[in-house]
């Protein structure tokens, strides 16, 4: 039954939101070693999976992009070695050197060099209206707020260096998906952050499933996403689901991709019942639809 839910969420997204097609690029090193890069645009919001296949004799490999290091992993599965870069909702357009370094047996690095060219992405504006201690907390809640800030800093801090998925991502419930991530929004008239995920509406009650295999890293209320789950996947990835009515995962179980996680609520800021889902590579908020694009089979 569980293949069937996905294979049906699977098909409702793919006709419903139109995924950009996928670009594959393969970059050969000195001593012949092929590592491939799958992503569907250099854009802001967008992943990049950085792959070499099994069979070669690489004992370490990293990806190193605006400052930040990658370390490429593997999982339970095989013995092939990936990451993910995430390009970040607010990153300028612009060329940007990622550089990956191989290391082999024997000690013998070398290095390959790839510009990424980051075009331009237009977002609308979206006017909403909530109630106002959503917009304006009140005195009494800001400790709240930066407690809050402060757990997901720590969470997110916390990395995995192998890959804990199976497979590819799947949408995690069904209902309308609007695709509007990176959304400008106001609130009340007033400018707030950009949104850094998708929104599905659905019933109350809706059920919602792991998008992926991973860790339950935080179980919890938080005063502006109200009900939420986070869930590590490894290699510095995380998928974050909140406004539930329900939770129905705790804090250090370890999900299988497709595994009941909450129900859709309307907990937090929100103007109606609704997933928020959302993800991040490290510090750069992706695009979920660049996450179910990417070939993880």
């Amino acid at each position: 039954m569980k293949k069937i839910i996905t294979l049906f969420l699977l098909f409702s997204c793919l006709n419903g939101i139109g995924l950009f097609s996928l670009e594959k690029e393969k970059l050969l090193s000195p001593s012949g070693i092929t590592v491939e890069l799958a992503y569907r645009a250099f854009q802001p919001g967008e992943a990049i999976i950085v792959t070499i296949e099994e069979g070669t004799n690489i004992v370490d490999a990293q990806v190193r992009f605006l400052g930040r290091r990658y370390d490429m992993g593997k999982d339970e599965a095989s013995s092939k070695l990936y990451t993910f870069v995430g390009l970040d909702l607010n990153i300028k357009s612009g060329s940007y050197l990622m550089e990956i370094v191989l290391t082999n047996i024997l000690g013998q690095r070398e290095r390959l060099h790839k510009d990424i060219s980051v075009l331009a992405r237009k977002f609308r504006v979206k006017k909403l209206w909530v109630r106002e201690e959503f917009v304006t907390p009140p005195r009494k809640a800001l400790n709240r707020i930066r407690r809050d800030a402060e757990i997901i800093r720590i969470i997110y801090g916390m990395i995995t260096p192998r890959w804990l998925g199976e497979g590819s991502f799947i949408l995690p419930c069904s209902g309308e998906v609007h695709p509007n991530f990176g959304e400008r929004r106001i609130f009340n008239n007033k400018p707030r952050s950009p949104h850094s995920g998708v929104d599905i509406s659905a019933p109350l009650g809706t059920l919602v499933m792991a998008s992926n295999s991973g860790k339950v890293v935080f179980a919890g209320d938080l005063y502006y996403a109200g009900k939420t789950v986070i869930i590590e996947h490894g290699l510095g990835v995380f998928t974050f689901y909140c406004h539930f009515s329900k939770i129905k995962a705790n804090r250090g179980d370890f999900v299988k991709k497709g595994d009941i996680i909450g129900e859709v609520g309307a907990t937090g800021r929100v103007t109606g019942a609704h997933l928020h889902w959302s993800i991040k590579i490290f510090e750069s908020r992706v695009d979920p639809f660049s996450l179910l694009s990417l070939p993880l089979e």
